[in-house]
């Protein structure tokens, strides 16, 4: 049961939602018995795989299309009473394909987003022109404002949509896939950026993302959305401890770390090397990943090896010295100060060791 203080601070709720279409008089359901809810000055991430109908749930959220049942509340006001002028005032929008707009500065496009104020004539007043400037800056896209939209890459387009929706001045904004074209440090930079607008200006801000990792780290909420669980919501915290990130997103080849909150690959493991050095060291713990992309598991003893063919004749020692040593029988083979120049060998090596394991089990000679 909701306290009062939580009660209060919802800005939209999610009743018994049921998702769809309507085709050919026959009702298409996405998603169904969805409950949630969406507070003042949060940032929140819906997550998913592919056609679990995140789209879906944020096209009906902002009425660009009906639900099949239950309701969508806005200030405990349920959507469907609110005129389209109204709803501007409240939502702003972001939709991942912004491709059709051309023949606009990026400027004239951020200043759309003030179309609910600038009266019938559209006219900018003084007070928009400096929210659209505001707004510009903020994305970190002032020096594209006299730009037109088609000679900007997706990234850039996606930035400049973004600052539309903020010029809006609603207390909601939705954005569907926001960060899909941008790269790695704007993908960051955008979600910390829409992460200090929800605190700083108390604005409600809802997005769907494929950028899970991103989400757990800066969202204040995730909501979890995929066919066979339904819609999970909560802390990305409290869905780490309870097992939940898993369960919604866990695949075979893939490992979830509750202690960090992040995924890594499960490599398949086709022989085993033993490596020494100190396992604390940057350097220790690069070459252990090497190893294991090239489907070599990395062993500190014999006593851990899983198969039966492992060797004690093949070592690799990570040095203080900066230096990666190949020890084949006692031999040092080879000493570089690249991993790069020491996993080829390192593989030849190995398979060259276990031949020989095969052929001594079978006392067999060189010849045979």
């Amino acid at each position: 049961m909701q306290s009062k203080n939580q009660e209060k601070s919802s800005i939209i709720q999610l009743r018994n939602l049921t998702t769809g279409y309507i085709v050919k008089k026959k009702e298409k359901v996405i998603s169904q018995a969805l409950n949630a809810q969406l507070n003042v000055g949060e940032m929140v991430c819906l997550l998913g795989p592919n056609g679990c109908g995140k789209s879906t749930l944020l096209r009906t959220m902002v009425g660009f299309q009906p639900a099949l049942s239950g309701k969508i509340l806005i200030d405990r006001i349920p959507l469907d009473r609110f005129s389209p002028k109204e709803l501007s005032k409240r939502i702003s929008v972001v939709l991942t394909n912004n491709s059709g707009i051309r023949n606009m500065t990026a400027e004239e496009v951020v200043a759309i987003g003030r179309s609910p104020y600038t009266g019938f004539w559209g006219s900018l007043r003084e007070k928009d022109r400096k929210m659209v400037e505001k707004c510009l800056q903020w994305v970190g896209i002032t020096e594209l404002k006299d730009r037109k939209m088609q000679t900007l890459s997706d990234g850039e387009r996606q930035k400049v949509m973004i600052a539309k929706a903020i010029a809006q001045e609603t207390p909601i904004i939705l954005l569907d896939e926001p960060t899909a074209f941008l790269d790695y440090p704007s993908k960051v930079a955008m979600m910390l950026l829409l992460h200090r607008l929800a605190k700083a200006l108390k604005k409600t801000i809802f997005l769907s993302t494929h950028d899970l990792e991103h989400a757990l780290q800066i969202a204040d909420q995730v909501w979890l959305l995929d066919k066979e669980h339904g819609l999970t919501t909560g802390l990305p915290e409290d869905l780490c401890m309870e097992g939940k990130i898993e369960e919604y997103f866990k695949r075979d080849g893939i490992l979830f770390d509750r202690n960090t909150g992040t995924f890594s690959i499960e490599h398949e493991v086709a022989r085993e090397v033993l490596v020494e050095g100190n396992p604390q060291t940057l350097r220790f713990k690069m070459m252990c990943k090497a190893l294991r992309r090239n489907a070599i598991r990395p062993i500190s003893s014999m006593e851990e090896a899983e198969f039966e063919s492992t060797r004690s004749d093949v070592r690799i020692i990570v040095g203080d010295d900066g230096t990666y040593r190949l020890m084949d029988n006692g031999q040092e083979t080879v000493k570089v100060q690249r991993i790069e120049h020491i996993i080829g060998v390192t593989n030849a090596t190995i398979v060259k060791n276990h031949i020989q394991a095969v052929r001594d089990a079978a006392k067999m000679t060189n010849f045979e």
